[in-house]
């Protein structure tokens, strides 16, 4: 089976490519494979209050235009003490918008360790989710997954993306950016998301 991930990421579309690797029967496309150009309609698929939400809408506008079986994938870290913040605006969590890429990770990095202060860690605990939606011409099928841990009080590592450097996995003792890409995968919110995802496509494919 051949999906489009409605992601414009190149992070996340090489992420989602290693974690499927195990699955030769399932081919991921990403948005300019497809041939599918940027528009700045794009920019308002992600209105919602839930990752469930922004998903589906995502994953419906792409399937709409491409025809193909479609996955998108809302993604966010969820802090206790700020009341679930940055959630679903993770992407733009920092006051300072207009950012992009690494500067933009860098900015939301730093909002989030003003937020926190000095906190000790016990008032740091924090989650990565991820909700994958599949649309098909016949069915939507989501997916959710969480990765648990604790915000640093500086960052940690030199790997991964987004709030990679300041999410400590607590059973591992090291932050997602200091993972091997497969020790995050196994771990992380989007690989527990994808490979339940990949396990649904596959009891569907003809044996």
């Amino acid at each position: 089976m051949k999906f489009l991930l409605a992601t414009r990421s190149a992070h996340k579309l090489r992420e989602v490519e290693r974690i499927l690797a195990e699955w030769p029967d399932i081919q991921v496309v990403g948005l300019a494979e497809a041939g599918i150009p940027v528009a700045s309609a794009e920019d308002d698929l992600e209105p919602y209050d839930t990752f469930e939400e922004n998903a589906a809408s995502k994953a419906r506008y792409f399937h709409d235009i491409s025809g193909l079986p479609t996955v998108a994938d809302d993604s966010g870290l969820v802090v206790d003490a700020l009341g679930g913040a940055p959630g679903v605006r993770s992407k733009r969590f920092a006051p300072d918008q207009g950012r992009a890429g690494v500067d933009q990770d860098t900015a939301n990095n730093e909002h989030l360790l003003q937020l926190l202060g000095d906190r000790p860690p016990a008032d740091r605990t924090a989650r990565y989710v991820c909700v994958a939606t599949l649309i098909t011409d016949e069915s939507e099928w989501s997916v959710r997954g969480e990765a648990e841990g604790i915000i640093l009080a500086g960052p940690q590592g030199g790997g991964g993306f987004g709030y990679d450097p300041l999410f400590l996995d607590r059973q591992l003792g090291r932050s997602f950016a200091e993972l091997t890409d497969d020790q995050k995968n196994e771990r992380s919110h989007r690989g527990e998301a994808f490979r339940a995802l990949a396990a649904h496509i596959a009891s569907s494919l003809p044996s």
